[in-house]
């Protein structure tokens, strides 16, 4: 299993030294955020300050950006950190796309879908020479000066991750991309019921293999060295879940087990100010199909009993330091097996 962390994409000169003590904690990869910070800028700096740790998008929202300058920004980090970067894009939702960055909106699944072959196209001319020529539906790219290319990699083109949440962009994850990266607001059951069919239905169109696609995430992990610690990182935990269940489009989730009821309670909280009591709606037992909780003597077992045979890598840090991780601890969850094993983007079924 890969052991990832994030990084905070709002302070640049903390950038090399959190980035190097991940790196030393024997993580496998970081992720950066898209929210109020621009996701790559803290890529780059960690880029030419680690050596090993893989680099991710986690993720890049896709509309506002032609896929021309996703292409070009993803190129530049896969080659400063020899091969180490994935582009990971998300779609993000109607009125953040027309509202906060004034940018039509369409069908978000068909247009992903011509995104990434068109990141794809451009890569295939920088890489090999050959003439530009795209046209689809939303972007047409057929020009290309030697000015304006990159020299090729001497690392295999990078992976494309989407973010993906319903059934069409789940599907498509698995027929275009190298990976995707689930939301935290998930169970196993669903995962393994819901998700991971849809993902096999997309794969199954393309002739794509599940060794060499990473499924990331789908869960939380509350952990810590005491039991006091556990308790405060699944407080954290239980907010976030009370708060996205609150959300109609998340509700399917809680069907998978008969908590209908308990979305709509969260619903009619969230439209009556009852933002701070929503948390205590959400039991010990909702709590644990949502999250791998346990003492860090506990975790191995904790995180292969929720994540085990489904998910490829785990992100830990999210509701407490990274550096609070020991590294054999680390080293004991990389271990645990999973149908993941590496990317073939050299060999991209079409």
């Amino acid at each position: 299993m890969r052991i990832i962390s994030s990084l905070p994409n709002n302070d640049l000169t903390a950038i090399p030294e959190l980035s190097q003590e991940i790196e030393a904690a024997g993580f496998d990869g970081v992720t950066v955020a898209e929210n109020a910070h621009n996701p790559f800028l803290p890529l780059a700096i960690a880029a030419v300050n680690t050596e090993r740790i893989g680099l991710a998008t986690g993720v890049a929202i896709a509309f506002p950006r032609s896929p021309m300058m996703s292409a070009s920004l993803a190129w530049d980090l896969h080659a400063a950190s020899n091969g180490r970067f994935t582009l990971g894009l998300g779609s993000q939702i109607k009125p953040h796309i027309e509202r906060r960055f004034s940018t039509p909106w369409s069908a978000p699944a068909p247009r992903m879908r011509e995104y990434i072959n068109a990141v794809r196209t451009i890569w295939n001319t920088w890489q090999t020479g050959e003439r530009l020529a795209f046209e689809g539906e939303h972007y047409n790219f057929s020009l290309m000066t030697p000015n304006f290319s990159p020299p090729p990699l001497d690392v295999d083109i990078p992976p494309i991750k989407i973010s993906a949440v319903g059934p069409a962009m789940l599907r498509l994850s698995g027929e275009a991309c190298d990976g995707v990266a689930l939301h935290g607001f998930c169970t196993r059951d669903y995962l393994a019921n819901q998700i991971l069919p849809r993902i096999e239905e997309g794969m199954a169109r393309t002739g794509r293999k599940r060794e060499h696609f990473e499924i990331s995430g789908g869960g939380f992990v509350a952990t810590g060295a005491t039991d006091e610690e556990v308790a405060k990182a699944a407080e954290w935990v239980r907010t976030r879940v009370g708060f996205y269940g609150s959300t109609k489009a998340y509700w399917p989730v809680f069907a998978e087990h008969g908590l209908e009821e308990l979305g709509e309670k969260l619903l009619y909280m969230s439209r009556n100010d009852g933002w701070d009591d929503m948390a205590a709606e959400v039991s010990d037992d909702v709590l644990r199909l949502f999250a791998a909780v346990g003492r860090h003597d506990e975790l191995v077992g904790a995180i292969t009993e929720r994540f085990g045979g489904l998910a490829d890598s785990v992100a830990l840090g999210s509701s407490g330091p990274t550096s609070s991780i020991p590294k054999d601890l680390v080293e004991e969850l990389k271990g645990i097996a999973t149908p993941f094993s590496g990317y073939d983007t050299a060999n991209q079924p079409k």
